[in-house]
C-alpha cells in the first residue's frame, strides 16, 4: 500500500460528519480499547507502518476518541504515540453512544485490508443479541407481538443483514464465520484472524471433529510453505531442464564426496519435489565429465 492510499483510508466516513465533534488532548495512558476488541489481535504490522509514515510525512493519522476516551479509529498512531512516551496526544472527540461504538469502529476500518472479513463479521456478531432485543423491542411497540420471546424466520434473516451490513460483507459469510466459531479449532480461528485462510475452507472443515480439522489445517500450512519457499527459490520460473537420471547423479556423487551435504526431508503430501542449491545447479549443467571427473 502507497501513502496516498493509505490517506485515502483515513478518511473519515460520511456518517461521522454528522456527529457532534471537538479537538481535545489526552494523556495516551487515558485511552482504551473497546473491551471486545481486546479480544481480537487485530493491530497487525501494516496497520502501525502506515501510521508511522504518515507521521513521517507530517500528516499524521487521526485518533479518533469517545468521551470516555474509547478509540473508534488510530490504532496504530495510538500504539505509536505510548511507545514514544509522548506527554499527551491530540484526538477528535465524537459524542456517541455504546451501542453506536462498534458499528462507527467497524465502518470506518472496512476499506482497511488489516481488518479482514473474519475479524470484522466476529465482531459485529457480538452486536447479535442487542439487534436481536432490539427489533422485539420494537414489534412490541407496534403490537405485534406482545409477550414473544422469539423472532420469526423473517425477523431472524434481517438481523443476520443488518450484521452484514455492518459488518461490509455477505449474508452468507456471517452464517459460515457463526459455524466456524461454534465448532472450529482454535488454530483454525487464529490463522483466519491474521488472514492466512479463507472463510469458506475453515467452514467446510467444520464438519469434521477438532482433530481432524487440526490434521487438515496443518496439510493445508504444509501445502502453503512448499508454495511459498518454490516461489522464493523461483523454481517454476527456472528454464533449466533438467534431467531427472542426471540430478539422481548429481546428488549421489555429492553425497559420496561431501557425507551429509544433502539434507531429506519427509513430507505427508503426495508427490516429490527436490530443491537444488545453485552450486548443484551449477555443477549439473556443467559437461558431465567436470561433474564426475
Amino acid at each position: 500500500m502507497d501513502i496516498s492510499q493509505a490517506i485515502a483510508l483515513n478518511s473519515t466516513p460520511s456518517a461521522v460528519g454528522e456527529l457532534r465533534r471537538s479537538t481535545v488532548l489526552r494523556l495516551p495512558a487515558e485511552l482504551r480499547l473497546h473491551p471486545i476488541l481486546e479480544e481480537f489481535d487485530f493491530l497487525t504490522a501494516e496497520e502501525l507502518n502506515i501510521s508511522a509514515e504518515l507521521k513521517e510525512l507530517a500528516i499524521p493519522e487521526p485518533i479518533i476518541i469517545t468521551p470516555d476516551g474509547t478509540i473508534l479509529a488510530g490504532f496504530g498512531a495510538w500504539t505509536l504515540a505510548k511507545s514514544a512516551q509522548n506527554a499527551v496526544v491530540q484526538c477528535v472527540e465524537y459524542a456517541i453512544g455504546e451501542e453506536e461504538i462498534l458499528p462507527f469502529i467497524l465502518h470506518y476500518h472496512q476499506p482497511r485490508h488489516t481488518w479482514n472479513a473474519f475479524v470484522r463479521i466476529s465482531i459485529a456478531l457480538r452486536l447479535k443479541f442487542d439487534l436481536h432485543q432490539r427489533a422485539l423491542d420494537n414489534m412490541r411497540t407496534g403490537g405485534k407481538c406482545k409477550g414473544l420471546t422469539n423472532l420469526s424466520k423473517a425477523d431472524r434473516m434481517h438481523v443476520r443483514y443488518k450484521i452484514a451490513k455492518i459488518a461490509g460483507t455477505g449474508t452468507g459469510n456471517v452464517n459460515k464465520v457463526e459455524t466456524i466459531l461454534d465448532r472450529a479449532h482454535p488454530n483454525i480461528i487464529f490463522a483466519l484472524q491474521n488472514g492466512l485462510l479463507s472463510i469458506h475452507q475453515a467452514w467446510k472443515w467444520c464438519e469434521l471433529s477438532k482433530t481432524e480439522q487440526k490434521e487438515e489445517f496443518a496439510r493445508h500450512e504444509e501445502k502453503r510453505t512448499r508454495r511459498k519457499i518454490l516461489r522464493d527459490l523461483s523454481i517454476g520460473k527456472s528454464r533449466m531442464s533438467l534431467d531427472p537420471l542426471r540430478v539422481i547423479e548429481a546428488l549421489q556423487h555429492r553425497e559420496n564426496q561431501q557425507p551429509g551435504s544433502i539434507i531429506v526431508r519427509a513430507s505427508r503430501n503426495s508427490g516429490t519435489i527436490v530443491i537444488l542449491g545453485e552450486d548443484l545447479l551449477k555443477a549439473i549443467a556443467a559437461p558431465k565429465e567436470i561433474l564426475f571427473g
